[in-house]
């Protein structure tokens, strides 16, 4: 038997077999590395996806974090020029109501010193002649009769307090980060 295997046929089939399985062992061992190589690519894959996940989620709580800051500092400008426009607008009114009655005591004043020429004077001096046909009105240190000079003042504060609105609006920096 063993003689019929010494044959060139059966050493032929011998090679042809050891071929066979060195080949079929090389397959299985290439099989095995290429397995170990998808299961580490898979891995990787696994990792990039997680990590895409966690950035996508990071960027929309920064989104939504810097929508809520941008909320905040918009109502923080909005009270502070609601504050600056009452502030204004009551010193403002102030203003007016204090130059009205200083208008209305000088009035007072001439009025009583109209009826009484001689009060508050060492000296008597003779009061100018009434022009026909018109009430006199007195001009005032300006030239101004009492009420124009009322109303000049009364714009003059009007565009005071403006200038200071103006100003103190655009003092409110937007961009600001003070809560």
């Amino acid at each position: 038997m063993i003689l019929r295997l010494l044959n060139w046929q059966g050493i032929a089939g011998m090679a042809v077999a050891i071929a066979l399985t060195i080949m079929l062992t090389v397959q299985k061992l290439e099989a095995v590395h290429w397995k170990k190589q998808s299961e580490k690519f898979d891995q990787l894959y696994q990792q990039e996806q997680a990590a895409f996940a966690l950035t996508t989620a990071n960027y929309r709580a920064a989104a939504v974090q810097a929508e809520l800051a941008d909320k905040a500092n918009a109502e923080r400008v909005a009270t502070e020029q609601r504050s600056i426009d009452e502030r204004t607008q009551n010193d403002f009114e102030a203003r007016l109501a204090a130059a009205r009655s200083v208008a209305q005591r000088l009035r007072e004043q001439t009025a009583s010193s109209a009826t009484d020429p001689g009060a508050g004077r060492a000296a008597s001096m003779p009061g100018l002649s009434a022009s026909p046909g018109a009430a006199p009105q007195a001009a005032g240190q300006d030239g101004l009769p009492q009420s124009d000079a009322l109303t000049a003042t009364e714009q003059a504060i009007q565009l005071d307090e403006l200038i200071k609105w103006v100003k103190a609006q655009t003092a409110v920096d937007p961009n600001s980060k003070e809560r």
